[in-house]
């Protein structure tokens, strides 16, 4: 039994696919497999029909027979001409050929039992042709050929329900079979195009979500990308500058010192001589020494951009190491350093960046600062942060410079006594201050002074 059902949906199969090329669409080659099926069918029953008449013991007119065998001849001509992949012309066969053959047989007074079929022609070849002037031919002549048998030829001098009722009513109920058939597999093809076409829209929608996500994703990227390139940009022009710096401004002090020692030893200078000499070569150290000191902070923190280590800081006690540090620096200049912050104020924030935020903030104070000024330092405790200043009498800044300050751009200028700078302390401040999850507020006025505050997270005691 399986071995019969194997070899039927095998013939099936071939039946179905004859004529088929790739170039076919997939509700094309739909139409064209019902409609070899139903070729087939006719071709079966082309078999069948003579079989039964041969059973028979009923003599039946030549024209009965013709009749009865012409679906073979019929079925075959229009699978050949699909084989060749002469679709439309088959079709249009199929659906003259058929009707034209039946009403030659009512045209001879023979009443065969098979005016359904005209019905059926009819309705499939709405369905099967292409051509809208092939589909109207095509109705309109199997209509007619019913118009005339039914209506029009009503005396037949055979018929074949008095000579043979059984075959009679199997034409019938063939008709019926074929007409619920054919629009049965026409109705499950279709839905079943339905239901691809449905899928591959789902597909479809699914394909372009993941493409917007793609795209977005690739957009995203870009964005990264840019801000990436502009942020190495930025490294690179920092980094000539940098080399710039190196280059030039550290041989000033190495040459003022070389010169110091070149002319001790040439000249055996007196000591009054090198007295006068040793401010100017300790100017130069001290600025180079910061230098120094600002250039491997920020090689460290470019190498170790994620390496904060936050903890629980006394900014009291910070301040006070870092006034004992720069003390002779402000002393060389009578200024006078006010710390307000008498009691213990904690934050959390990495120490060794805070302390050379508060160190630059107040080296920077003291250079701005004319002799005989005066610098204060202020912690204030707010609800969730703390803001420490660093307020001076110093000669303050322009408008410009402001604005070239809160651009983040690079610049420096010299202090009250001449004292070099290069920019990349504040540079390096605003930097840690927002690895720490603070922010720098800078105010000023040309010949008022600056107040630089800075903010941090507040840390428990």
């Amino acid at each position: 039994m399986n071995k019969a059902a194997k070899n039927f949906f095998r013939l099936r199969g071939y039946v179905w696919n004859i004529g088929y090329r790739p170039s076919l669409g997939s509700y094309e080659k739909r139409k064209l497999g019902i409609f070899n099926v139903m070729n087939f069918l006719g071709l079966c029953a082309g078999f069948i029909i003579p079989m039964i008449g041969l059973i028979s013991s009923v003599h039946f007119p030549p024209l009965i027979w013709l009749t009865a065998v012409s679906p073979v001849l019929i079925s075959v001509v229009v699978l050949v001409a699909n084989y060749y992949e002469r679709y439309e012309l088959a079709r249009l066969l199929y659906f003259i050929l058929y009707p034209l053959v039946t009403t030659f047989a009512y045209a001879l007074k023979i009443d065969a039992g098979i005016e359904f079929f005209f019905v059926l022609y009819g309705v499939l070849s709405v369905f099967f042709l292409r051509n809208i002037f092939n589909i109207v031919i095509s109705f309109g002549f199997s209509m007619a050929c019913y118009f005339l048998v039914a209506t029009v030829w009503k005396e037949y001098d055979y018929s074949l329900e008095k000579h043979n009722l059984f075959l009679f009513l199997f034409n019938h109920l063939l008709a019926i079979f074929f007409i619920f058939y054919g629009l049965l597999l026409i109705k499950n093809e279709n839905t079943r195009y339905q239901n691809q076409t449905r899928d591959k829209n789902w597909q479809l929608r699914r394909s372009n979500l993941k493409i917007l996500r793609q795209k977005a994703d690739i957009s995203g990227k870009a964005v990264l990308l840019e801000e990436k390139t502009h942020q190495l940009t930025e490294l690179n022009s920092l980094k000539n500058k940098l080399f710039s710096i190196i280059a030039h401004d550290l041989k000033a002090p190495l040459y003022a010192l070389r010169n110091l020692f070149r002319n001790v030893q040439l000249y055996d200078l007196p000591g009054d001589e090198i007295k006068l000499l040793i401010p100017e070569v300790v100017n130069e150290l001290t600025y180079t020494t910061g230098l120094m000191e600002n250039l491997l902070q920020w090689a460290k923190s470019q190498m170790q951009a994620d390496s904060v280590k936050p903890q629980l800081l006394d900014i009291a006690r910070i301040a006070k190491e870092v006034l004992q540090l720069l003390r002779l620096q402000a002393e060389a200049k009578h200024i006078y350093i006010d710390s307000k912050i008498e009691r213990p104020v904690f934050v959390y924030a990495d120490r060794d960046m805070i302390n050379l935020v508060l160190r630059n903030l107040l080296s920077n104070a003291i250079k701005f600062t004319p002799e005989e000024g005066s610098i204060s330092i202020e912690a204030r405790e707010m609800r969730s942060h703390i803001e420490v200043s660093v307020q001076d009498t110093g000669t303050g800044i322009s408008r410009e410079g402001l604005q070239k300050l809160q651009d983040e751009n690079y610049f420096s200028t010299r202090g009250t006594e001449g004292e070099a700078g290069t920019g990349l302390g504040l540079m390096l401040c605003k930097e840690f201050l927002t690895r720490n999850g603070g922010e720098m507020r800078i105010e000023s006025e040309p010949g008022k002074g600056s107040t630089f505050a800075f903010t941090l997270p507040k840390g428990g005691e």
